[in-house]
């Protein structure tokens, strides 16, 4: 009789409040398996893994593992003992040592002990130097964390989620920081303890290595399963096709066909930015780009290509390993924010909450940050004026507030990255730079938000978009596509959505 799966799950379903994140979908992992699961932004992979993890309950569905009905939502000890997820963030505690963070919460509960008041600090390292042994990861239990790679790093990880008796391990991007040493040596250890039964889950958005390391894939596609398959069975341009919902019309290519872009945009006329043999060590290779007066660039690609860290190092929040940005011929000096502000160049954060807003401050505050030294006279700041800058800006962005006074933390998502929006513009950029400029917010506003890219660019200036997701992109002339720190396509407007994505995804045959 065959083993029953490591986990199945079926007719799941899970609602948000009105918004349904998982609607009746499945999935089943065999001992020993290494099994994919894939699927754009928003098509339910994250909260598929919380409902299998315990730490969202289903609102319809079973969830089994090794044939046994999941633990009772809410009893931890339980569920660690049959799933563990290493997240593509390090759950690990820097400061303490590999030992301490393998036991972590356990200390002292080893066989044949009562635990108690004390720690056996020597019978503890003891414990996790056999631990480290058994799965075969050499490591010293006495290092810190912080002092290990990104992957020994996963394999403690993994080896603390064995230790509590788990067999399915769940990998969420497990590869976004590791490079291709580093790939590898994770791999080689998760083929090794799979012959020994331990089933992974594999989540990637580098299709390439789902062909590598998986043997079966499963799909989902705006939260609906749509295939489940063995991948020798399964075309990358099939997955392709399944992930975005197109049709595969033939095999999946890195470069668009060749052609010029309109006279206007490519024209004589000198770029409004431009980067020459720009890189940062670790993140992305010698890039040479060149934006022209009304452009709307796109810069694609999934986690860890590099293109967020692009988009920094042409602000100055990261400083350059190698090369130059300029803006209209004047050099932007590296690693400088006040620099880029100065030459032009106005910055869209990823995480408005974190990088973008002073969530306790005023809507007038918050969007005259990078122009309060032009509010009052000898450096001071005069209220009337940042009401009056800040009501032109509540104005020209169709700004829903009460007033300029209002905090920003009492507006919706979309209104306040509007805010972070006329604070970008404030000074009036040559380039505007944007990183996942819609992420949380609404469709209307979405519309709204990438209009304003536009009317910038169709201003005479510049715009970069740097984002994975296609409808952001759909807004630009031309869009660049990373893969791991290189660019590997370049499509003018008129892409589909199969190619860009085989491109950010690492599918194809490069040419």
């Amino acid at each position: 009789m065959p083993d029953a799966p490591a986990v199945h799950a079926q007719g799941i379903v899970k609602r948000f409040g009105p918004t349904v994140a998982l609607d009746d979908v499945r999935l089943t992992v065999q001992p020993g398996e290494s099994h994919a699961l894939v699927g754009r932004n928003g098509a339910g992979k994250s909260t598929l893994v919380s409902v299998i993890t315990g730490l969202h309950k289903p609102d319809a569905g079973t969830v089994t593992f090794s044939g046994e009905p999941a633990p009772a939502f809410g009893d931890t000890m339980a569920w660690q003992s049959k799933v563990a997820c290493v997240y593509q963030k390090s759950m690990a505690v820097p400061d303490l040592t590999v030992a301490e963070n393998l036991f972590l919460n356990n200390f002292g509960l080893g066989p044949g002990e009562a635990g108690g008041r004390w720690i056996s600090w020597s019978g503890l390292r003891k414990r996790a130097a056999a631990l480290l042994a058994e799965y075969g990861v050499n490591v010293d239990p006495s290092t810190r964390a912080k002092d290990l790679s990104v992957e020994q790093v996963q394999f403690v990880e993994i080896a603390r989620a064995l230790s509590f008796g788990a067999r399915l391990i769940i990998l969420d991007e497990p590869t976004a920081q590791l490079d291709a040493r580093g790939i590898q040596s994770l791999f080689t250890k998760l083929r090794d303890l799979q012959s020994q039964g331990v089933a992974f889950l594999f989540i990637s958005h580098h299709l390439q290595e789902v062909y590598e390391l998986c043997t079966a894939v499963t799909v989902y596609r705006d939260a609906r399963h749509v295939l489940t398959a063995p991948v020798a069975d399964l075309g990358k341009a099939d997955l392709v096709a399944a992930m975005t919902g197109e049709s595969a019309t033939g095999p999946v290519a890195w470069h668009a066909a060749s052609g010029e872009r309109p006279a206007a945009k490519a024209g004589t006329a000198e770029p409004v930015l431009r980067t020459e043999g720009l890189a940062v060590e670790g993140e992305f290779e010698p890039l040479d780009i060149a934006v022209h007066p009304g452009e709307v660039l796109g810069i694609a690609g999934a986690a860890a290509s590099g293109n967020t860290a692009l988009g920094e190092t042409l602000v100055g929040m990261r400083k350059a390993t190698s090369g130059r940005v300029s803006v209209r011929g004047r050099e932007v000096r590296p690693g400088s924010v006040p620099h880029a502000l100065k030459a032009g160049i106005g910055y869209i954060p990823e995480d408005r909450h974190r990088q973008g807003l002073v969530l306790e401050r005023s809507v007038a505050e918050n969007a005259t940050l990078t122009v309060a030294d032009q509010l009052g006279p000898w450096g001071t700041v005069l209220p009337s004026r940042t009401r009056e800058f800040a009501r032109t800006m509540i104005s020209s962005l169709d700004i829903k507030t009460t007033g300029p006074d209002q905090k920003v933390s009492g507006l919706s998502g979309g209104n306040q990255q509007k805010v972070v929006v006329a604070r970008a513009l404030a000074r009036g950029p040559s380039t505007l730079v944007a990183v996942r400029p819609t992420a949380g917010v609404d469709i209307k506003s979405k519309d709204s938000l990438l209009g304003v890219v536009r009317r910038v660019a169709d201003e005479g200036n510049a715009a970069v978009i740097i984002s994975d997701e296609l409808d952001d992109l759909r807004v630009c002339d031309r869009v660049v596509a990373l893969f791991h720190g290189r660019v590997v396509a370049e499509y003018d407007s008129g892409w589909t959505d199969g190619e860009l994505v085989a491109a950010m995804e690492g599918v194809g045959e490069r040419a």
